[in-house]
């Protein structure tokens, strides 16, 4: 990977301060205030094609790469479009002036949807040496009004864009995914009789959340970090550096004690400073530990990702020489 950006919005709300909180009973005020989220940085007037293209243009400019240059755009689709039927990867494509780029859209796995993403941009690249840079996109804001999702998590708004390469500080070694349809709508928002403003994200059934898929996802999870490590030739004692997805404190213990590992402090700090910024969150973590030295150069990390769709991925990547961007 040659790079990596993040758009997010100025403006920040205290978690206690949401106007949503005066709607919730005592139990979902308790659990919201529980999550480890301090505040989220949001702006309504941001979608999530502005999100995405802010984050674009950073890295873009980071790396001294026109966007015409680009070989790819792919688009971790959002969770609502603005419209039907129409691209938002094209709406993209054309408000970056990425005219050359093979653009298409990724997603359906929520949180975990950018490892599909980056497995699409690294076939692109083998299937066609010829090809350039494949930028990986996505603006990630809440499908409906509400900001807190019980009793899951609270969602900021923030665009993110890792540019893939066949060269970088950031190496790719590794990928593992699962899929379980069994649970394709726990989590889900009914809007074709309802105007926007009463959409609300509910749980088909709160237990099997909280029970089966938890116990799932600690078999799921576990299976799946052996068979990385070892068709990579690791032990735990190999890896330098876990981090996950940024959900709640509670989520960050569950991994932690099912995996017998310990994440990485960025993870905790990103939390309670943007709250959950879905599939955006495991590399903005990896970011952070890389600029403030909790890994350095020839350091491994595993990247893990959950969503209760459900879906489940481990990502190995290994940190290399930092490049001087133009």
């Amino acid at each position: 990977m040659r790079g990596a950006a993040w758009h997010v919005p100025e403006a920040a709300t205290p978690v206690p301060e949401l106007p949503e909180l005066a709607s919730l009973n005592e139990e979902e005020r308790r659990a919201c205030l529980a999550l480890g989220v301090d505040r989220i940085h949001a702006d309504d007037a941001l979608d999530s094609t502005a999100l995405a293209e802010g984050a674009a243009r950073q890295v873009l400019d980071q790396a001294g790469l026109p966007p015409g240059d680009l070989g790819g755009l792919i688009v971790v689709e959002s969770r609502a479009p603005e419209t039907l039927l129409s691209s938002e990867a094209t709406r993209l494509q054309r408000r970056l002036g990425a005219d050359a780029a093979i653009t298409f859209t990724v997603g359906g796995l929520g949180c975990v949807s950018v490892t599909p993403a980056l497995l699409a941009a690294r076939g692109l690249l083998c299937a066609d040496p010829g090809l350039g840079d494949v930028l990986v996109v996505h603006g990630s804001k809440p499908a409906g009004a509400g900001r807190y999702r019980h009793p899951v998590t609270v969602n900021g708004d923030g665009g993110q864009a890792l540019l893939v390469s066949r060269r970088g500080p950031v190496r790719l070694l590794d990928i593992v995914q699962e899929t379980n349809g069994d649970h394709w709508d726990l989590f889900h928002v009914a809007y074709r009789d309802r105007p926007a403003d009463q959409w609300r994200e509910e749980c088909r059934d709160l237990p099997t959340y909280s029970f089966r898929l938890a116990m799932e996802t600690r078999g799921r999870l576990s299976a799946l970090l052996s068979s990385l490590l070892e068709r990579n030739g690791l032990g735990l004692g190999d890896v330098r550096g876990y981090v996950s997805q940024n959900l709640s404190a509670a989520g960050f213990r569950f991994t932690e004690e099912s995996l017998g590992i310990e994440l990485l402090p960025v993870c905790r700090d990103n939390l309670r400073r943007f709250g959950h910024l879905g599939p955006n969150d495991v590399f903005l973590n990896l970011y952070t530990a890389r600029e403030r030295g909790q890994l350095v150069e020839g350091d491994r990390a595993v990247l893990i990702n959950v969503s209760p769709v459900a879906a489940w991925s481990v990502l190995l990547v290994e940190l290399g020489p930092q490049e001087k961007m133009s």
